[in-house]
């Protein structure tokens, strides 16, 4: 097996090894709770599954993570086909956008930053933006982190990036810390070892969780196919608000509810049922993964 750290090895980098080989199977990729999966076939990159996401953008934004782990596991047979580039043009749009991220970075050091509209003295009513420019400025509410922008407009995380980053460029929009999020700042309360311990086990639970909601979703967009996908996304954001309101392992079980009804809805009863059983297998590999 094939596997080390996207530090020292770019994925695009790890991908032409291999496929220059002309190998079938699975990259499995992880950063910080996320879990994703591009799959080869033949050397070809024919497949990719990220979160609530696949095909090209899943890769391009996979491409872009400087950190976490990879592992390639042979003869792992993708489920279905959703990239038809060839390998060549995908990377080099891939290598593209991280020499594009190197810049907006600058401006941009983290996808948690929480955008706050500002209009400039002396610029009331003289704002000149475009329509999608207006679309990224109107979720803007101090509140709202820019993937929580993307998610909830419908475009990748990398386009509003580019956005906000011409919006900041104009003085129009700043970035603050996901601490600072427009409200009270709150006095911090010195914890015991304790209580500290205790907050580190329910951050790591709560991690476990996101990552447990996007293999469920990858495992949904395998089973149902590219026409789902929105569908697919937007139950999987409405799992993570709920996680993030505290509803834990309930929010597991609102979205296994929901992708099974999507499943009966789309593809009938039997593919209900596989992906049931999907679902039963992956939860039980979580639980014992938590020992």
């Amino acid at each position: 097996m094939f596997q080390g750290s996207l530090k020292e090895l770019h994925l695009p980098d790890v991908i032409q090894l291999v496929s220059v080989s002309g190998k079938t199977g699975a990259f499995h990729l992880q950063k910080d709770g996320d879990e994703g999966v591009i799959f080869l076939e033949t050397g070809r990159i024919v497949h990719a599954v990220l979160g609530g996401s696949f095909g090209e953008e899943a890769v391009y934004t996979m491409a872009t993570w400087n950190e976490g782990s990879f592992r390639f596991v042979p003869e792992e047979a993708p489920p279905q086909h959703s990239i038809t580039k060839n390998n060549t043009n995908l990377l080099m749009e891939a290598a593209r956008r991280l020499d594009e991220w190197k810049v907006l970075s600058k401006k941009i050091p983290s996808l948690d930053m929480v955008p706050r509209f500002e209009v400039p003295q002396g610029k009331q009513g003289k704002i000149n933006l475009n329509t999608q420019e207006w679309l990224i400025l109107s979720k803007v509410s101090g509140a709202a982190s820019i993937a929580e922008i993307a998610s909830s407009s419908g475009l990748s995380a990398f386009d509003v990036a580019k956005m906000l980053y011409g919006l900041v460029t104009m003085g129009l929009v700043h970035l603050d810390p996901p601490k600072h999020r427009g409200t009270t700042p709150s006095v911090p309360i010195p914890q015991k070892p304790q209580a500290q311990e205790q907050q580190q086990e329910s951050d790591a639970v709560v991690a476990g969780l996101r990552a447990l909601l996007g293999r469920l979703a990858g495992a949904a967009s395998e089973s149902l196919g590219e026409s789902s996908a929105l569908g697919i996304k937007k139950i999987y954001d409405q799992a993570l608000a709920e996680l993030k309101n505290g509803k834990g392992a309930e929010s597991v079980q609102l979205m296994c509810q929901e992708l099974l009804k999507q499943a009966s809805i789309l593809r009938g009863e039997e593919v209900q049922r596989a992906l049931a059983d999907r679902f039963r297998t992956l939860l039980s590999s979580w639980n014992s993964e938590q020992g």
